[in-house]
C-alpha cells in the first residue's frame, strides 16, 4: 500500500507532519480529514525517499540523472495526443508516468501530476522543476492553458523540440569529420613538439648561425611544452571552467549571446530562427483568441535570445501604448527586416494576423534550413584548410633551416 507524507493544520492551528498509508490520494485526504487535519501538502513517498539513508556514492549516483531532451520530447507530445483525444489532464499525467520509459522519468511525471492534483495548474507544478522545463516551456503551457488549448500548444513545443534537436544532429554530424581530423592533428602536433623537434633542434644548434623565426618560435612552443606541459594543460581547463561559469551569469549570458549575434554566418541565422519562433508562437496564440498583449509577453519568451528579448520588450510597451504592432516592431530591425514588417502591418490592417504570421514562420523556417545548410557545407572545408595550414605551418617551419644547412655547410 501506498505511503503518503504530508503538511497539515490541525485542529489547534499547529503545524503537523507525518505519513499516512492509504490506497489513493483521495483516500489518503479521507483519512486526514476525520483526523481533524486540514491537508497543506501531500505527496506520495517514492522509493528514492526510502534509499535516501543508502551510502553516499549510491545516493549520488541516484541523483545524478536527469530527464533526457528525448524523453522530454515524447511526454510533450503523448501528452498533447491524449489530451487531443479528450482524456483528462489527471488521467493522461497518470498513464504517463505509469508508462515512462525511465524510473527518474516517471518519478517526475508522477510528481508532476501530485501537484496537479492538489489544485495546482500545470505550468505552475512544471515551473518548480526548472532543471527539466524551461521557462519557454512553462510560458507556452501557461498561455494554453488560459486560452483553452493546451493540447495544440503542447504539440507545439514537441515540434519545436524535434526541430532544435534535428539542427542539432545536422550540425554534430557535419562537424564530426572535421573534429576528429582537429584531435588527430593536435595528436600528431603534441608528437612533433615532445619528441621530434628537439632532435632537430640539437642538429640546428650544431651548424650554428641563427634560424628563421618560426623556426625559433616552433622550439620554444616545444621548449615550453616539454617543461610545462601539465602547467599549461591544468591552466587552460581552469580558464575553461572559468569562462563556463561567467558565460553562465546574466551579464556574461548577454554577452556570449551578443557575440553570436555580431558573428558574420551565425548571428544571422540566431535572428531568423528567433524570428520564426517569435511569429509562430504569437500566431498560435492570437488564432486561439488570445489578448494581443498577453500573446505578445508569452511569444517574446520563446525567442531564446535575452537581448532580442529586451528589444521586443521595448516594442511590447509600444503597443501597451495604443501603437500598432507593425510599427511597434519596427524598432526591432535586427530580429524583423523591413519586408516582414510590412507584411505585418498589412495583416494587422485587414485583420488577419494570425496567419499571416504563421506563413512568415512557414517561410522562414524553409529559408533558415536553406541557409543553414549553406553554412554547415562551409564550415567543414573551412575546418580542414585550417588545419592544413596549422600543420603545413609547422612543417615548413622545420624545413626552413634544412634547406639552409648547404649554405652552413660550404
Amino acid at each position: 500500500m501506498p505511503t503518503f507524507t504530508y503538511k497539515a493544520v490541525g485542529a489547534d492551528g499547529a503545524l503537523a507532519e507525518g505519513q499516512i498509508d492509504a490506497g489513493s490520494r483521495p483516500e489518503a485526504f479521507r483519512q486526514m480529514e476525520t483526523r481533524g487535519l486540514r491537508p497543506v501538502n501531500l505527496a506520495e513517498k517514492t522509493a528514492s525517499e526510502d534509499e535516501s539513508n543508502a551510502p553516499a556514492a549510491f545516493s549520488f549516483k541516484l541523483q545524478s540523472h536527469k530527464i533526457t531532451a528525448k524523453a522530454l520530447e515524447n511526454f510533450t507530445r503523448l501528452l498533447s495526443s491524449l489530451l487531443a483525444a479528450g482524456v483528462a489532464l489527471s488521467r493522461a499525467l497518470v498513464i504517463l508516468y505509469r508508462e515512462a520509459s525511465t524510473p527518474v522519468a516517471g518519478a517526475k511525471w508522477k510528481e508532476i501530476h501530485g501537484l496537479v492534483v492538489d489544485g495546482m495548474s500545470l505550468a505552475d507544478a512544471m515551473a518548480k522543476s526548472p532543471e527539466t522545463f524551461p521557462r519557454v516551456y512553462t510560458a507556452m503551457v501557461a498561455a494554453g492553458e488560459t486560452g483553452g488549448f493546451l493540447d495544440v500548444v503542447l504539440a507545439q513545443i514537441a515540434d519545436f523540440q524535434s526541430r532544435e534537436k534535428e539542427l542539432r544532429s545536422k550540425v554534430m554530424t557535419a562537424l564530426l569529420y572535421p573534429a576528429i581530423l582537429l584531435v588527430l592533428a593536435l595528436a600528431v602536433l603534441a608528437f612533433l613538439l615532445v619528441f621530434f623537434i628537439p632532435r632537430f633542434q640539437k642538429v640546428f644548434s650544431g651548424f650554428g648561425g641563427s634560424l628563421p623565426v618560426i623556426t625559433q618560435l616552433i622550439i620554444g612552443a616545444s621548449d615550453l611544452l616539454r617543461s610545462y606541459g601539465l602547467f599549461v594543460l591544468v591552466g587552460f581547463f581552469v580558464i575553461g571552467l572559468m569562462l563556463r561559469s561567467w558565460f553562465a551569469s546574466e551579464k556574461g549570458r548577454r554577452v556570449w549571446e551578443g557575440l553570436m549575434l555580431r558573428a558574420p554566418l551565425v548571428g544571422p541565422l540566431v535572428a531568423q530562427f528567433a524570428m520564426a519562433r517569435f511569429c509562430r508562437m504569437l500566431g498560435t496564440l492570437l488564432g486561439a483568441g488570445v489578448p494581443l498583449i498577453h500573446a505578445l509577453n508569452v511569444a517574446r519568451k520563446s525567442i531564446g535570445n535575452q537581448i532580442l528579448v529586451d528589444a521586443v520588450s521595448t516594442s511590447i510597451e509600444g503597443v501597451q501604448e495604443g501603437a500598432r504592432l507593425g510599427q511597434s516592431l519596427a524598432s526591432c530591425r535586427g530580429l524583423f527586416p523591413g519586408s516582414v514588417l510590412e507584411m505585418i502591418s498589412v495583416a494587422e490592417e485587414s485583420g488577419r494576423l494570425d496567419g499571416e504570421l504563421i506563413r512568415i514562420a512557414n517561410v522562414t523556417e524553409t529559408d533558415l534550413d536553406r541557409h543553414l545548410k549553406t553554412a554547415v557545407a562551409f564550415a567543414e572545408p573551412l575546418m580542414l584548410f585550417l588545419i592544413a595550414g596549422f600543420i603545413g605551418t609547422i612543417f615548413i617551419g622545420m624545413l626552413l633551416p634544412i634547406f639552409s644547412l648547404q649554405e652552413y655547410i660550404k
